[in-house]
């Protein structure tokens, strides 16, 4: 039997006005981890929607355990044992675990009108037994944890005997102890000769999991590696044409001159308790901390999003209260979500009106009409100034890559000229380019005046970018730090500390 399970060969993808991918190679071999690598926009996602039958190439050939093969449409390439975990997971919510594993491949008897429930619950379960799930397969999907929905979609894939299974993203929304249990899972499948495609933007976690890497760049086949043969700081230069000697820019040591927010005793009764902090003009606070620790929702809290029981706010020095979102964009706090998608965008508006969304009054006139001249400067000149990458302010923000994405909503509110931004998750799922270009633009506001809260997952990111970091546990803030007395260990020390 063949090592290599698939071939990719000169494949060539075009779209209106777009070279998307020009005679890209790429190859899997039997029980491995192949990392695809790539800034957002490389060309990756669209290479393994050819693979899985998504779109179909224009130019180039792919063979399977070495037969030449081409894929119509998904269900070809699943019947032939090639499935693609998405980012955005490809679940029915209001359907149960076994439901989704198995739609519209439902056991039946010989009549094949009525479900064979016994013979599909018994495989349902050999299936969760094989990955030691502990998940109940009438347990309804809306119901389970992202880790456990991530889960059932690698539960369906291996419910089809998958010999290829594409990962896009897998762990973006996973704590650690939940990485830990998909590794688990992915050794297991290597260890059964299934060959995985792994697209992540998380290098350093890569080394526990791949055996080799292809890098992409401007849908242009880069080079293949040994994982455990190159330097971090190689893909990187690979992946964005040059050099990122510091991934964290430098900035001069911010000087406590002038509070721009104080809070004192913000609780909201089962989510937030006696919360007090300051925060400065002109710097990055961070907010770190495990998932559920009340990050997300003290900054929804400050922005407005949601109802604080008791506490004080003083915005510049004068007590205020927070009534809604829109008055908190009156009294100059923005608020950048962390799920672009479902709150941050209107995926299907174009650029320039996800920019302008919450500005127009700014650009109206007594009568309250807009001036469209003026939304469509700014729009291009907040474009060319963040380096969105677009072909045009009509493009739809669905069209664009995570990175992109997260530029329109910085965009907004930059327009917006906002004195206190709150940044929750400003870089997830975006590629290490995109990265930098964010932190610069951080540091730019911040030069101007302008004060950040960044929360963050990643440790390396609140320490290379933050003045102060506030660590929390429980709903509460367990302990400060100084940016120069910061180590991953401390933070992790005040975030795992019992009380």
């Amino acid at each position: 039997m063949s090592e290599t399970l698939i071939q990719m060969k000169r494949i060539t993808k075009r779209f209106p006005g777009v070279l998307a991918l020009s005679q890209v190679d790429f190859d899997l071999r039997r029980g491995e981890v192949h990392a695809l690598l790539g800034e957002n926009g490389a060309g990756k996602s669209t290479l393994m929607k050819i693979l899985s039958g998504v779109y179909q190439p224009d130019a180039g050939e792919i063979l399977f355990e070495g037969q030449p093969v081409s894929f119509s449409d998904p269900l070809s390439a699943q019947l032939a044992g090639i499935t693609i975990i998405h980012q955005e997971f490809n679940l029915f919510p209001d359907l149960t675990v076994e439901e989704n594993i198995f739609i519209g491949r439902e056991f039946c008897k010989n009549s094949r009108w009525q479900l064979d429930k016994r013979a599909q619950r018994q495989a349902v379960e050999k299936i969760l037994q094989t990955l030691n799930l502990k998940i109940a397969p009438d347990a309804r999907v809306s119901d389970l944890t992202v880790a456990q929905q991530q889960m059932v979609e690698i539960a369906k894939a291996i419910s089809v005997n998958a010999k290829v299974l594409i990962m896009d993203e897998p762990t973006a929304a996973l704590t650690e102890s939940e990485i830990e249990s998909l590794f688990e899972v992915t050794h297991m499948l290597k260890a059964q000769g299934t060959g995985i495609v792994y697209i992540s933007h998380r290098l350093e976690e890569l080394a526990l999991i791949a055996d080799r890497a292809t890098v992409m760049r401007d849908g242009q086949y880069i080079a293949t590696v040994d994982y455990d043969r190159v330097q971090i700081s190689e893909l990187i230069a690979m992946m964005v044409g040059r050099n990122l000697d510091n991934i964290y820019p430098k900035r001069p040591p911010h000087q406590r001159t002038e509070k721009v927010l104080e809070v004192t005793g913000l609780t909201r009764n089962g989510v937030l308790k006696d919360i007090d902090f300051t925060l400065w003009r002109g710097e990055i606070l961070g907010l770190a901390g495990l998932m559920g620790a009340g990050r997300t929702e003290l900054g929804r809290a400050l922005f407005g999003a949601d109802p604080i029981d008791a506490g004080t706010l003083t915005l510049n020095g004068t007590p205020t209260r927070i009534k809604d979102v829109a008055d908190a964009i009156g009294k100059g706090i923005s608020y950048l979500t962390e799920d672009r998608k479902k709150e941050g965008l209107a995926l299907g508006l174009s650029v320039e009106m996800n920019i302008m969304l919450g500005n127009y009054p700014d650009y109206s006139g007594v009568a309250g009409n807009v001036d469209e001249k003026r939304c469509r400067a700014s729009s291009q000149k907040l474009v060319d100034a963040l380096r969105i990458k677009t072909p045009h302010l009509e493009q739809a923000a669905l069209n664009l890559s995570g990175g992109n994405q997260q530029k329109i909503i910085i965009a907004r509110w930059v327009c917006k000229d906002t004195d206190i931004l709150i940044f929750d998750e400003p870089t997830r799922g975006i590629d290490v380019g995109a990265k930098l270009e964010i932190y610069e633009l951080m540091n730019r506001l911040v030069a101007k005046g302008k004060s950040i809260i960044m929360i963050s997952s990643e440790l390396p990111e609140v320490l290379g970018m933050c003045d102060r970091i506030l660590v929390m546990r429980s709903g509460r803030i367990a302990g400060e730090i100084e940016a120069e007395h910061a180590t991953q260990e401390k933070i992790m020390q005040y975030a795992t500390l019992e009380d």
